[in-house]
């Protein structure tokens, strides 16, 4: 629908922005913290930086919120780092870890901004994959359950909203680029097993905070990328239907009704993939009622029809950022992505495409009804700091003004939008591409190849976003 009013957002509507510890805390072995797996892959990406540093948020964390406050934020998404809060395979916690998180929380809190925080973000302890094969080993189930309740127990009293794990869907689907698969000899159908895994430790995740914090609220944070078919012949239809369900909409179903899926259990038969589920599984995870949807929106893409007979193709990422270089995947038998010849993209070949935002927040209220945030959403870019000491970020400002306003859309729509947090505040360690692929409101003076003064420097969407927040979404 066209409407004749701009949009108007909700007086108690969150403004703020997201990180994940392992890309922006850096002091990957300082005060207990054990190494991740994350930490190990990271260092392999040549010729990008490693997380040992990242953004430095660890020894920065007053100034970094200080900057938030002057933002004008009313929440900040972050994550929790699993090593820094138990560090060994004997479950003790760590009392340098907590300290670290109380000190931010409270420095959060006493700037009026609201914590919304992820219990797992991909960084996967390096004992909890030695110790039981990582997701691949049920035993890691109970592993996780001592974790987040010890999260639940140590920063309840103040935190009250919670995620629980980032972007499983991608981890599966994607499981080779984020290293979930280590370890698997048939990953079509051993990610299944894993998947089912991940789906019990979120549901041991929602019970263990509706137990544990009171007036707690706790959602999963799907990565979502709505599918257009590429044109009205109905086998496109048929094809973006089977990419959404094998992508997004089997773990949004389970998330909210308890069951998979009829799509994905004839997927599962016809290729003799069934994940191991055992007795009592279904009724746990039935069992987990989740308050809200926390979403990563950044793109869209286009499905359309793949004959069983055709050639499977690779998904092949652009990694140094000149555009051409992204390959779309073709999956013979369901579907096959294809290039928009309608939406522009950025230089890492990712669809620009604001419309996508209000389509995903009306697909998934009109499918669950349940509240949402926005907890990932944003333009990644080459930048440096100009010959004048500023960076003037003007595609961001366009790309963050014009999903803001779909956002809004989808609010007049009828939607229940309670928050909005894109990616990032400060700049930090993008998980493909290091330093060279920058998100942030706030520069941070480092690079990949050398560790700088790690400075914060005020982009000039900095200044926009502070004006648009203050006025609450009127001031665009």
């Amino acid at each position: 629908m066209y409407y004749n009013s701009k949009p108007v957002f909700p007086k108690n509507f969150m403004w703020g922005a997201s990180s994940a510890a392992w890309q922006v805390e850096g002091a990957v072995a300082e005060d207990g913290r054990t190494p991740a797996i994350i930490d190990l892959n990271s260092k392999k990406k040549k010729p990008f930086a490693d997380n040992s540093i990242a953004a430095d948020h660890y020894h920065h964390y007053k100034e970094d919120v200080a900057l938030m406050a002057e933002c004008g934020f009313s929440s900040y998404r972050f994550s929790i780092s699993w090593s820094r809060i138990i560090p060994h395979e004997d479950g003790k916690v760590n009392e340098k870890g907590i300290e670290f998180y109380n000190n931010l929380i409270n420095e959060l809190i006493a700037n009026n901004i609201t914590p919304i925080v992820t219990l797992y973000h991909y960084d996967m302890p390096v004992w909890v994959d030695e110790k039981f094969g990582g997701w691949r080993n049920r035993d890691i189930i109970d592993a996780f359950d001592h974790y987040v309740r010890v999260c639940f127990k140590e920063f309840g009293d103040r935190v009250k909203y919670w995620l629980s794990i980032n972007e499983q869907n991608m981890q599966i689907c994607y499981g080779e680029w984020l290293g979930v698969n280590k370890g698997c000899d048939n990953w079509e159908k051993d990610k299944w097993d894993v998947n089912h895994i991940m789906n019990l430790c979120h549901a041991k995740a929602v019970i263990a905070c509706h137990e544990l914090v009171e007036g707690g609220k706790i959602g999963p944070v799907p990565g979502y990328v709505p599918i257009y078919p590429e044109s009205c012949k109905p086998e496109d239809q048929i094809a973006a239907m089977n990419a959404e369900e094998l992508t997004e909409k089997m773990w949004n179903d389970l998330y909210v009704y308890g069951e998979y899926n009829g799509f994905i259990k004839s997927y599962w038969r016809e290729n003799g993939i069934e994940p191991d589920i055992r007795l009592g599984d279904m009724e746990l995870i039935k069992s987990a009622k989740i308050d809200f949807f926390a979403l990563n929106c950044y793109r869209s893409n286009v499905a359309k029809d793949c004959k069983p007979d055709e050639e499977t193709v690779e998904l092949q990422l652009n990694k140094n950022g000149v555009k051409g270089q992204f390959v779309y995947p073709k999956f013979p038998g369901l579907y096959q992505l294809a290039t928009n010849p309608y939406v522009e993209t950025t230089d890492w070949d990712w669809e620009i495409d604001p419309i996508a935002m209000r389509y995903m927040l009306r697909y998934m209220w009109d499918h669950y009804r349940l509240p949402m945030m926005i907890t990932e959403n944003g333009y990644g870019a080459h930048e440096t700091l100009g010959e004048d000491g500023h960076v003037h970020d003007e595609e961001r400002i366009k790309f963050l003004r014009n999903q803001i306003y779909q956002v809004g859309l989808a609010i007049m729509d009828g939607c229940e939008v309670i928050a909005y947090n894109p990616w990032s505040f400060t700049d930090l360690l993008s998980t493909g591409n290091g330093m060279a692929k920058r998100y942030g409101l706030v520069y941070i003076n480092t690079t990949d190849e050398e560790v700088l003064d790690l400075r914060g420097v005020k982009k000039d969407s900095f200044y926009w976003y502070s004006k648009l927040i203050k006025s609450n979404g009127q001031e665009w």
